[in-house]
């Protein structure tokens, strides 16, 4: 193929057709394990302008090109039917941190914002500028697309990874991720003993546990360990001989702290039971003086206001990226995050215009082509 071809077949993706790439995304469900049929769709966008692209064998979508930066996003959502549908919005509807107006369209979907917005917009502005683009699997679970991709592939120049940010925010921060599953069990007995049960060893380590690491309401969230039980099963066993407990449990990790010591500090409050630690993912926070930092801050002046810097209290796959890659990274996207996974999740389509086109200033700075 020609270099002409190729600059019409990036010309042709104009804000009419990526728009129309975000909705066919948002229409078919993906859910974590059930991204197929969007990755393809993906896929078909890069063939169509020009580009090679492939489904990795465990579901990645890889586009590879210029690597002086790598676009990537998560092709699963969470689970869960919102009828998708391009609406005006409601002079109250708080859809995106552009300004509202009578007559704006809204896109409402599962996954508008969480993240097939920010994985639409960027898929647009790597055929715009040429970069490499992958789209990952499994974010909303054990991110097993991002840690194929970081074992799997070569150190790109930079990375800006796609998450809803605002078209003004520029995410340097996460905390880290730790999730862990207590197990005990006691001897059967009337409940009239007094002797705890398993069911009480559970609550009672638990109860320590975030006593160990409480803090002041006046401390950052983003600056503390915070813990939160997800799950929890226990009873007697089918023989009747004892009272069994499961408690699964998650902490969030601030920069200033590493995995190994929340472990430990957990671990110090353990007396009866055991816990089994799954594989923990790091902290990250970035540097606002990176080049990436500071593309991200003159192409969103150009394009739609005054930069923000955002830290986030909660994880993402840009966290296995610092861990695994030496190379300057932010993340950006679309959408206001407070609407992930939210029954009413939308997405205002003028804000998913603007950032493409910061993005595509991005990458065409990093790359060292022309952003006119």
């Amino acid at each position: 193929m020609s270099a002409a071809t190729r600059d019409q077949d990036a010309a042709d993706v104009s804000h009419e057709v990526a728009r129309q790439l975000l909705i066919d995304l948002v229409s078919i469900p993906s859910p974590t394990g059930e991204e197929r049929d969007a990755a393809e769709r993906l896929v078909a966008f890069f063939e169509t302008h020009g580009r090679d692209a492939w489904i990795d064998e465990v579901g990645n979508v890889r586009a590879p090109a210029d690597d002086s930066v790598l676009l990537t996003s998560h092709v699963d959502t969470v689970p869960g039917e919102i009828p998708v549908e391009v609406q005006s919005a409601d002079e109250d509807d708080v859809a995106a941190d552009v300004a509202e107006e009578t007559g704006e369209e809204i896109l409402r979907g599962r996954g508008s914002v969480d993240a097939t917005g920010p994985l639409a917009a960027m898929a647009a502005a790597a055929v715009r500028t040429g970069v490499s683009f992958v789209g990952v699997v499994g974010e909303e679970t054990n991110s097993r697309g991002a840690r194929h991709l970081v074992a799997e592939r070569e150190e790109p120049d930079a990375v800006i990874n796609g998450e809803p940010s605002g078209t003004t925010g520029i995410t340097l921060g996460y905390r880290g991720f730790l999730a862990g599953t207590y197990v005990a069990t006691s001897e059967s007995g009337h409940t009239s003993r007094p002797e705890p049960n398993a069911i009480q060893h559970a609550t009672e380590w638990w109860t320590n546990v975030e006593a160990a690491f409480e803090n002041d309401e006046y401390h950052p969230v983003f600056e503390r360990v915070t813990t939160k039980p997800v799950d929890i099963d226990g009873g007697i066993s089918d023989d009747g001989l004892s009272v069994e407990a499961t408690l699964d449990v998650q902490l969030r990790i601030p920069p200033s702290l590493d995995a190994e010591s929340v472990r430990e500090t957990a671990e110090a409050e353990l007396e009866i039971g055991t816990v089994s630690w799954d594989e923990p993912i790091p902290p990250v926070m970035e540097s606002p003086r990176t080049e990436v930092a500071r593309a991200f801050r003159v192409a969103i002046r150009e394009v739609c206001g005054e930069p923000r810097l955002v830290r986030k209290t909660g994880t993402s796959d840009m966290n296995l990226y610092a861990g695994a890659w030496d190379c300057p990274m932010a993340t950006y996207g679309p959408g206001n995050s407070d609407l992930d996974h939210a029954p009413d999740e939308r997405l205002s389509l003028a804000e998913f215009d603007e950032s493409v086109d910061v993005l595509e200033r991005v990458a065409a700075t990093l790359s060292g082509g022309d952003d006119e």
